[in-house]
């Protein structure tokens, strides 16, 4: 018997009434048990706003000028209603998401109205959340994970595990409710299925990073790159964003490099591709991402932006998985497998003399700073922690841009001033505001995007979904009573857009408050 979608209306409304986690969990798992087992992935994902799978490339693509038509539509219905399913909410979003051409902007609007038509108040108001990923109901993907474990009566370890080796929490619902914790333990990775990304924290220089890896550590370069993970079994290669994201058909030279090296027996190996100029170093950023994120006319940007590889890590070979392995025998391995001009430059120290050093041999070479990677160290997938940190000459922050002000004087008629914001649990936070760091493509660029997520706007200001990240740096972060979050960044720049990453990569309050506490190492305080 199809569920109804009111019940999962009525569930995150619920859920939007506590604070607290464990209350949060206990109604999510009571609630995924009423549920047919083909049901189950749908809710799960629905309730968190995702729609579909991480990796999953499609995008609903709608606007809110699209919403707004589509709602004042839908209050002209008739009396009678056909009453929404789970099933039916999630396979319309899917053909909205499948929808292309010419037509396809009527089709998406026809396919809402009838959503809309059908609901009532209350999953109308759910409906709008899900469609622009703004549940606000407290349930990000930890939550869940809490939720999962409960109604599956499986140790969290377990299930996080699972999603940090498949990257689809729908899939992990359905197996840890319809086959346990067996069922859990029995997920294999998939050649070819991504795996999360291992984060690092960020250390203030080499010796704190020395001493936080316990007195020795190996330090790699950070490279000013696009971070992916290569599949390889047999001839097959296919070739992985950070965001999980299928790349593969723009990089065709880095498809042809490793088919002449990689193991065809299955592999899979991480690292960074940076983009080269004509003298041999790397090219910015933004020029990288131009070339990365090519559809059309691939074959001649390989030939106008070269790329170079720098592998660093090896999750998988031959049948075994090596996350569990320790960072320098994973690394001994890699090393045995790939070229040595194709391993990013590492050394393993306990001086911080040689760290600085080797820091500005990476800055003089054109890359960011430096990885520090603890040597006995797994990888585990999704995680952020001290394991692995980052060390950057400069301070810089993943910020979301939340809102723009249309410009004046040489930028009138672009959204130029952006509102920076970070991530507060469900909620978003503003810590500054900046115009600086873009050129004039970039401006153009960015006002065109800004207003293809628009939610809101006023004379001034257009208020967007946090979808776009930028990397800022700054001199120094202020308390300050003018935002919500209480900090302000001093001196924000915009150093480089971030298409490579989405909105949970971005930092969080907690780092922002750790950033402005970090300052009063060298300096004192009232």
């Amino acid at each position: 018997m199809a569920t109804p979608f009111s019940k999962l209306a009525e569930l995150c409304k619920a859920l939007e009434k506590t604070t607290k986690r464990t209350e949060k969990a206990s109604l999510i798992s009571a609630f995924l048990r009423t549920l047919e087992p083909d049901e189950v992935a749908l809710a799960v994902l629905l309730v968190v706003g995702q729609i579909f799978p991480e990796f999953d490339p499609r995008t609903l693509e709608v606007g809110w000028s699209t919403m707004k038509r589509v709602l004042k539509k839908g209050k002209q219905t008739t009396l009678l209603r056909d009453e929404l399913s789970i099933r039916r909410v999630h396979s319309t979003f899917s053909e909205i998401a499948t929808s292309k051409g010419a037509q396809s902007r009527k089709l998406k609007e026809r396919l809402l109205v009838s959503l809309i038509s059908d609901a009532g108040r209350g999953e109308v108001e759910i409906l709008v959340r899900i469609i622009f990923g703004e549940m606000r109901i407290g349930v990000n993907e930890g939550v869940m994970l809490d939720a999962l474990a409960e109604a599956s009566d499986t140790p969290l370890n377990v299930v996080r595990r699972s999603l940090m080796l498949t990257g689809n929490l729908g899939e992990v619902a359905l197996i840890a409710l319809t086959q346990g914790q067996k069922g859990l333990e029995g997920i294999k990775p998939e050649l070819f299925v991504p795996l999360k990304p291992m984060l690092a924290e960020t250390a203030g220089d080499p010796e704190e990073a020395i001493k936080e890896h316990g007195g020795r550590t190996v330090f790699e370069y950070k490279f000013d790159g696009a971070r992916i993970q290569i599949h390889r079994l047999g001839d097959e290669v296919r070739i992985y964003s950070r965001r999980l994201s299928d790349v593969t058909e723009s990089v065709p030279d880095i498809v042809n490099l490793v088919q002449r090296f990689l193991p065809k027996v299955g592999t899979i190996v991480e690292g960074e591709i940076t983009a080269v100029g004509p003298g041999g170093k790397p090219l910015p950023f933004q020029d990288l991402m131009r070339r990365f994120t090519r559809v059309n006319d691939v074959q001649q940007a390989t030939e106008q932006i070269p790329l170079r590889l720098h592998l660093f890590d090896v999750l998988y070979l031959d049948g075994t998985l090596l996350i569990d392995e320790p960072y320098e025998t994973r690394w001994a391995i890699l090393s045995k497998i790939t070229p040595k001009e194709m391993l990013a430059e590492h050394t393993i120290t306990n001086s911080p003399k040689e760290a600085v050093a080797f820091l500005k041999a990476a800055m003089k070479a054109g890359h960011e700073g430096l990885m520090a990677k603890r040597l006995d160290s797994h990888y585990n997938p999704g995680a952020r922690g001290k394991d692995w940190l980052k060390l950057k000459p400069s301070e810089t922050v993943d910020l979301a841009i939340v809102a723009a002000d249309w410009g004046s004087g040489r930028r009138k008629g672009w959204l130029s001033n952006y509102h920076l914001a970070t991530r507060d649990g469900d909620e978003w936070r503003v810590v500054g505001k900046t115009f600086k760091g873009l050129t004039d493509e970039e401006f153009r660029w960015m006002t065109k995007r800004l207003q293809a997520i628009k939610v809101s706007e006023t004379d001034c200001t257009v208020s967007v979904r946090p979808e776009v990240i930028v990397e800022v740096a700054f001199n120094e972060v202020q308390r300050s009573p003018h935002y919500k979050s209480g900090f302000a960044l001093r001196f924000a720049r915009i150093t480089r857009i971030r298409d490579d990453k989405g909105p949970q990569d971005t930092e969080t309050l907690d780092q922002i408050r750790a950033h402005y506490k970090k300052q009063f190492k060298v300096k004192d305080q009232l």
